[in-house]
């Protein structure tokens, strides 16, 4: 017999069917439900199911088995890139006889400075390598930040960037250079092809707190005085009252 009612791999999921999760924009709920497979960093997948055995000819199977990394909460201030701790064993004195020992690989971070076009500021953000490799890849920071998936920034610093860049993008606000329009209507055409609704631009990056909390505010609405309550229900009363009582007229004299 089941221990639970429902298994808990479903647990969040069914939460957000039921109270205020339920109540969420569709959109955002369909960010958090759809499946999402990050890019391959610490791995390489081979891309096939067999391989051919370079000593003896024969057809072999061959599996894709993903690492893992953890993601500290420091990843979430920087920019990674993908990249994580690795947790794993090696050998004491790189003698394969001897005893295996834990070891976390650990990526190499910098802080550099980094501008963004939009939202027109500097940036000082912990990142490795492959984040500026990814960066010169997209020809911009902004070109990165917009393009680069979910599951792939991996931290909330960069979802953070990326809904302050799209709010400025859809609202074409005039605070960017108000001293050069032109240079202003360059870079809003330059970064067009990201344009997003408002009611969705507000969403992107928001944990499910975050979320929940918006959705919250939204719905809140401020008590209403019993006395104002009452006063409109009585003058609703004397108006049908009015109209209900015929009207006297006098006569002249």
């Amino acid at each position: 017999m089941p221990l639970h009612k429902y298994p808990p791999a479903i647990w969040e999921t069914l939460k957000l069917k039921e109270g205020i999760y339920s109540r969420l924009p569709a959109h955002y709920l369909r960010s958090l439900l759809e499946p999402k497979t990050p890019t391959p960093v610490h791995w390489r997948p081979h891309g096939v199911k067999y391989k051919l055995n370079p000593k003896t000819g024969q057809r072999e199977r061959v599996q894709d088995v993903p690492i893992k990394p953890y993601f500290p909460p420091e990843a979430d201030q920087g920019l990674w890139g993908g990249e994580g701790w690795i947790s794993g064993f090696r050998y004491a004195n790189n003698d394969k006889l001897s005893n295996r020992v834990r070891k976390t690989w650990k990526p190499q971070l910098f802080d550099r400075e980094l501008y963004s076009e939009i939202l027109d500021k500097k940036f000082t953000i912990t990142v490795t390598m492959r984040t500026l490799d990814l960066i010169d890849e997209a020809y911009g920071f902004d070109f990165y930040i917009l393009k680069t998936p979910k599951e792939d920034l991996n931290s909330k610093l960069g979802m953070d960037l990326k809904r302050a860049m799209l709010l400025r993008l859809v609202s074409r606000s005039p605070s960017l250079h108000p001293n050069d329009p032109a240079k202003r209507e360059a870079i809003y055409d330059k970064y067009k092809e990201f344009v997003i609704p408002q009611e969705e631009a507000e969403w992107v990056g928001l944990s499910l707190e975050e979320a929940v909390e918006k959705q919250r505010l939204l719905e809140k609405k401020d008590p209403v005085p019993l006395f104002k309550v009452y006063a409109e229900e009585l003058a609703q009363q004397m108006a049908a009252q009015q109209l209900t009582e015929p009207m006297l007229v006098q006569k002249k004299k």
